[in-house]
């Protein structure tokens, strides 16, 4: 009995995990970034990730940036707006 309890568990962490991450969400105008001040870096060489929208239940949702330790020969791709037919969709930044 534990074991399928277990396993339940497991297929519904997983599923959740996929639902969240499988599709995109159109908007039909881009949201305002709202302004805010960035904090003094906590230690020498920190890098600045810049806010990014997130999607969440049937809206996007704002997450500020943070300071991060910087990656060795890369550098942090800014997130962005990308227009398509069907409106605009976020493009998460990422380490390059």
């Amino acid at each position: 009995m534990k074991t399928i309890a277990k396993l339940g568990i497991v297929l519904a962490l997983t599923g959740s995990l996929f639902a969240s991450c499988s599709s995109q969400a159109y908007v039909t105008e881009q949201p305002v970034e709202p302004v805010y001040v960035r904090p003094v870096a906590p230690y020498p060489n920190a890098v600045w990730v810049p806010g990014e929208w997130v999607w969440r239940g049937n809206h996007y949702v704002y997450r500020q940036g943070f300071y991060a330790r910087p990656r060795y020969n890369r550098v942090y791709v800014q997130g962005h707006w990308q227009p398509t037919n069907r409106g605009y969709v976020w493009v998460r930044g990422y380490w390059r």
